[in-house]
């Protein structure tokens, strides 16, 4: 009903036959989504015959988020189309108690009459309110029952870390570089120790990387089948910077145990020396050994970017250095941004040069270094 002339106003607003098409609606999405429930349940029961990665792979899709996702969609929707469809029946009492007042209000012919009916109109306006308030204020919770809620900012870089814990590692070793590389320029025996830190986390991800079949997949095709996708490129740039980060510490354990074999060979060889006589000498000048020959290996530039930048300043020169590794700690950061295929395949393709022009030169001029101490 329309504003009453003589009530001034709409006691009981709303449209029962649009509720009650709404809730039919509703009704019917809620039995679709139960039938597709149905369905995945009898997919993952009759797919034991299908094996191999690919079936696991599926089995797990259709045993874990979508069907609890589904169901949760379900029953929102059954909850929200039974909550319209007592809101349906309020409204068409409530309507009906409104066109009796509105009636009361057209036919009255005293004031006490009139007054009476506004009365009863305004208390049945601010009943219908507060039901209406109640009947929104569920349907709300409801909606937000009816989808899984989006992780925030920082749980959605745990879940990444959590998926796929190897470019974890990969990602704090680029991280990790740079800090180094920054610390290194003031202060060497921190940087050093930074970058050994790092060095170990490039290790470990090489390692998962290299035994992971998921990563190594996208590598195979592409050389034995000529898939050269995406997926391969970014792996292989992947590879390639794990690879590239170890050098430095290698290297520097390299020398640290050739020196400290040397040395504790020496000691054992003293006549009546017991076999544990070459332990702490060994050990005390592998430790020296080392951490010398990686404040050396420090002192070693990118070949490329030293002839680039022979008649440079030295504060340019030691701002470039620093800004190459910054530049790897920003597209490892940018892993943990929202899922972009266009940031992805920036982040590669800078990856991927600053690896073939600076940190491959820079790993076989570190490398010839190394070598160079370690000889006799």
């Amino acid at each position: 009903m329309s504003d009453s002339p003589a009530l001034g106003f709409d006691p009981a607003p709303g449209n029962p036959v649009a509720v009650e098409a709404l809730a039919k609606k509703l009704r019917s999405s809620a039995s679709s989504l139960a039938e597709t429930c149905r369905v995945i349940d009898a997919l993952v029961s009759h797919s034991s015959a299908w094996q191999g990665e690919a079936a696991t792979a599926f089995r797990a899709s259709l045993s874990q988020e979508l069907p609890r996702n589904l169901r949760a969609a379900h029953t929102s929707l059954a909850e929200a189309a039974r909550r319209l469809t007592g809101w349906h029946d309020t409204l068409i009492s409530h309507r009906t108690l409104a066109a009796r007042y509105a009636s009361q209000a057209a036919a009255a012919t005293t004031e006490e009459a009139l007054a009476d009916a506004r009365r009863l109109a305004r208390e049945l306006a601010s009943e219908h309110s507060a039901a209406a308030r109640r009947v929104a204020q569920t349907l709300t919770t409801t909606a937000a029952r009816l989808a899984p809620k989006e992780p925030g900012v920082l749980e959605s870089i745990w879940n990444k870390i959590v998926d796929d814990p190897a470019d974890a590692l990969s990602n704090a070793s680029a991280i990790l570089g740079a800090a180094g590389a920054l610390v290194g320029a003031f202060f060497p025996p921190a940087g050093l120790a930074v970058m050994l830190v790092a060095g170990g986390l490039s290790l470990a991800a090489l390692t998962m990387h290299v035994a992971d079949p998921k990563f190594r997949k996208p590598l195979t095709d592409g050389f034995t089948k000529g898939q050269f996708d995406a997926d391969f490129w970014k792996n292989g740039v992947t590879l390639l910077g794990d690879s590239l980060g170890i050098v430095p510490g290698v290297a520097t354990v390299a020398a640290g145990a050739k020196a400290g074999t040397t040395a504790a060979r020496a000691a054992m060889a003293v006549p009546e020396a017991s076999a544990l006589a070459g332990l702490s000498p060994g050990a005390r000048t592998f430790a020296g050994s080392a951490w010398s020959t990686g404040l050396e290996l420090q002192t070693v530039d990118n070949p490329m970017t030293a002839w680039a930048l022979r008649s440079a300043d030295p504060t340019v020169r030691k701002t470039v250095g620093v800004a190459i590794p910054a530049t790897g700690a920003a597209t490892a950061g940018g892993d943990y941004l929202p899922d972009s295929e266009c940031v992805d395949q920036a982040s590669t393709a800078v990856d991927g040069a600053r690896g073939v022009l600076d940190e491959a030169p820079a790993a076989a001029a570190k490398t010839v270094r190394a070598w160079s101490l370690m000889a006799p």
